[in-house]
């Protein structure tokens, strides 16, 4: 008992406490001291540690949206390459109509390019502020890295629900004979 409280030696002295009382409850404040401080980690560590771990994954997040952003810039990069590489150059005088985002635009186009396009073989692709027209291998490309700078392709199936009503349909048109000698 090298630092006793003078309380506890006013109560020594006047015979109300035995010595070994105050030892034993000197042992227990020590135990009870440390006790807590040994016990785990306190609520302002736990909250550090939330905190911590919060912006562990926020980073992360941000990074993934980051390399996500990086990876769609560089496809477009490859689609414009792709388009100003493999464009088709129009000739022509012959307009060949068609319609982007509600707005009819107009390309100029000879016979041979305007067959070329109603079939399938050609696509027409935008790039920033004009349209070019690209030949089918190139425009399957171009679709891979960023199908929005398609804006027109004949030659793509439009899905299997017409497909679908137009063999239903088929099946109860068959019913009806057409005459072979019909002249419309």
């Amino acid at each position: 008992m090298a630092k006793a409280n003078p309380l506890q030696e006013q109560l020594l002295k006047a015979g109300l406490v035995k010595k070994s009382k105050v030892a034993e409850v000197a042992r227990e404040q020590h135990k009870a001291k440390h006790a807590k401080a040994a016990s785990g980690p306190s609520e302002i560590q736990l909250e550090a540690e939330r905190a911590r771990a919060e912006k562990v994954e926020r980073d992360r997040a941000l990074e993934a949206e980051r390399k996500t952003q990086a990876r769609t810039a560089e496809l477009r990069a490859q689609a414009r390459q792709i388009i100003n590489d493999r464009k088709v150059p129009r000739t022509g005088e012959s307009e060949y109509r068609f319609v982007v985002d509600g707005a009819i635009r107009t390309l100029l186009v000879n016979d041979d390019l305007r067959r070329k396009l109603s079939s399938g073989a050609l696509v027409i692709a935008r790039i920033d502020d004009r349209f070019e027209l690209l030949p089918r291998p190139a425009a399957d490309k171009v679709r891979e890295r960023d199908a929005s700078m398609i804006v027109l392709d004949h030659g793509q199936a439009t899905g299997s629900e017409p497909e679908a009503s137009t063999s239903e349909d088929d099946a109860y048109y068959a019913q009806f004979k057409v005459p072979d000698d019909l002249m419309w």
